[in-house]
């Protein structure tokens, strides 16, 4: 086991040379299951000092190197996995001179785990057809803690050829890998999973606030209620903590408010009437003028405070 990645046992796969773009909260614990499983990766970050503590961590056996450009990441390896910020941090570190594409061999994969546009998603398959290369848009949830535990759930819009590529690769972090359509369908489905989030963090924030000022015992009342229909992962795993008012557990209302951006500028585009999603966006600007930029996305609660 390592600091940032726990142990966990790997499907046997044929190793693979594979490279990975991004190491944050999310991309340093996944391509360190990568190389737990026995994969030789070769990492890159915008922050060079952090692609050479990721080495430092798993590259004990001399297979793990970190290069000075996504291109140098790239060259030579059957898969390219990625994992950014934005639609403009991701065009970055694949076109261009010194990008992805451009080091990549006839045929490899470009496997793009960012939070993005749907619409990026198809401007990159586009342009990977083109050049004779495939990507997948593949977001994932589970936060940063199924990053370190392996247990991610991928999403993934592209070609079949290229997901059958990448999926037994990707299982090192991951519990689901999943193809659910055309190029733009993982990014799509991602925008599913944060609409259903956020209405249902918003509806726990208030039910517990309204518990605490009609004076309920409301450790009890979570423990009772989620024995019934209102039981969720978001009772059973963020409740108590915000009881405690305890926001640190992984995925910050900064990456929330990015990610219900992307799907409000897609309702826009597919005529979804989003109303609960929109005014929820905005209760996140409230904690974020609270200063809760980093806090994790169960700190809705803060902004009701007690009676």
């Amino acid at each position: 086991m390592t600091s940032s990645t726990n142990a966990r046992s790997y499907e046997p796969t044929p190793a693979r040379t594979v490279a990975f773009l991004g190491l944050g909260v999310m991309g340093h614990p996944m391509a360190g299951h990568l190389a737990l499983a026995g994969h030789s990766v070769t990492v890159y970050n915008r922050t060079a000092a952090k692609a050479q503590q990721w080495v430092d961590e798993f590259g004990a056996t001399g297979t793990h190197r970190a290069a000075a450009t996504p291109r140098e990441a790239a060259a030579g390896a059957d898969l390219v996995f990625c994992c950014v910020g934005n639609d403009d941090d991701l065009r970055s570190v694949v076109l261009g001179a010194d990008g992805a594409f451009a080091g990549m061999r006839p045929g490899a994969v470009l496997v793009d785990h960012t939070t993005a546009s749907a619409e990026v998603a198809r401007e990159l398959h586009a342009e990977a057809r083109r050049l004779d290369l495939h990507f997948v848009d593949a977001p994932v949830s589970g936060g940063q803690a199924g990053a370190q535990n392996g247990q991610l759930t991928v999403m993934c819009g592209g070609d079949a050829e290229a997901f059958e590529l990448a999926r037994p690769v990707g299982m090192a972090f991951a519990r689901a890998f999943t193809l659910m359509g055309a190029s733009g369908a993982g990014q799509l489905t991602k925008m599913v999973n944060q609409i259903s989030i956020a209405g249902l963090v918003q509806g726990l924030s208030e039910a517990i606030a309204f518990g605490q000022n009609a004076g309920l015992d409301m450790a009890q009342v979570l423990d009772v209620i989620g024995k019934g229909a209102a039981q969720s992962w978001q009772l059973d795993n963020r409740g108590p903590t915000m009881l405690q008012g305890k926001f640190d557990f992984g995925f910050a209302v900064d990456w929330m408010r990015k990610d219900l951006g992307l799907v409000l500028d897609e309702a826009k585009h597919n005529g979804s009437r989003l109303p609960v999603t929109a005014l929820v966006d905005q209760f996140y600007a409230d904690v974020q003028q609270m200063g809760g930029n980093r806090w994790d996305t169960s700190s809705l609660i803060a902004r009701l405070g007690k009676k």
